[in-house]
Parts: structure tokens; sequence; C-alpha cells
């Protein structure tokens, strides 16, 4: 009588011992998803953001290359072979300009942050991103596995009873 009654118990207790292992296994690859999708989320808004921070510095830099260019050939075209004094700023007006003109671009940026629709441009780029350009967010050995994970825990592990 004992030996029946154990026996049903014991196929009980296996059988929710192997529902935990499957709860907690579906748990887990549900969790790697997610983190997944939150990681793929999060590399998509970095490169809009550095997409749009790109435009502003291409402009920056385009506007300093042109001034600076052509304030060179002008200075050179006019005979004046001192390279020292073109870069020493005699007057105040020209070292004004000098340090407005990169402060401008900084006040622009951080206007359109926060005012702007910088935001929203970002959003929409990585929103973008995630929908064509899937590619730049794979991982290099592609999303890890619970099976990937399993074989990493064996591997690594001292301790552990195979079945």
């Amino acid at each position: 009588m004992g030996f029946v009654f154990s026996k049903s118990v014991n196929d009980s207790l296996k059988a929710q011992q192997e529902f935990m292992l499957m709860n907690s296994r579906l748990q887990l690859e549900r969790q790697l998803l997610m983190q997944n999708q939150m990681r793929e989320r999060q590399t998509a808004m970095q490169i809009a953001w550095s997409r749009e921070f790109l435009k502003y510095f291409g402009t920056f830099f385009g506007l300093a290359a042109v001034v600076l260019t052509a304030g060179y050939e002008v200075y050179f075209l006019t005979e004046n072979t001192d390279i020292l004094h073109f870069f020493c700023y005699d007057d105040a007006e020209s070292s004004f300009y000098v340090v407005a003109v990169p402060l401008s671009f900084i006040f622009a940026y951080q206007y359109d942050m926060g005012y702007g629709t910088l935001l929203q441009r970002i959003k929409g780029e990585a929103e973008n991103i995630l929908d064509t350009q899937s590619t730049l967010l794979e991982l290099p050995k592609g999303p890890l596995t619970y099976e990937d994970l399993e074989k990493i825990r064996r591997s690594q592990s001292k301790f552990f009873i195979e079945k």
C-alpha cells in the first residue's frame, strides 16, 4: 500500500520538477529576448544620435574650413608672409568671433535638443534603423540563446550534475 502511494507521489514530484524546469527555461528565454530588444533599441538610439550630431559637426566643420581657407588666402595674397601674425589676433572683435562661432553651434544644438525637434528626429531615425537597417544592430555571433548559456555554464562550472 505504501509503495503505491509513494510511487504516485514520486511521479507527481517528477512532473512538478519538469514543469518548473520548463517554466524557468521559458522565463529565461523571454528575459533574453527582452534584453536583446532593449539593447537593439538603445543601440539604434545611439546611432541616430550620432547621425544627428554629425549634421551639426559637419556644418560647423564646413563653415570653419571655408572661413579659414578664405582668411588664409586673403591674408597671404596681400603679400603678408608672417605666419605667426596670422594666428595671433590683435583686435578684440576678431577674437570675439573666433569664440562666438563655435559657441553658437553648441547653443543651437542644445536649444534644438531642449525646445526643438531634435529628440523627435533622433527617435524617428532610430525607428528607421530598427525597421530598415537592422543588420547594424546584430551581435557578432547572433543573439544569445538558452542553449548557449547552458553550454557556457557547463564549461565553466566546477560542480554540476548531469542527467
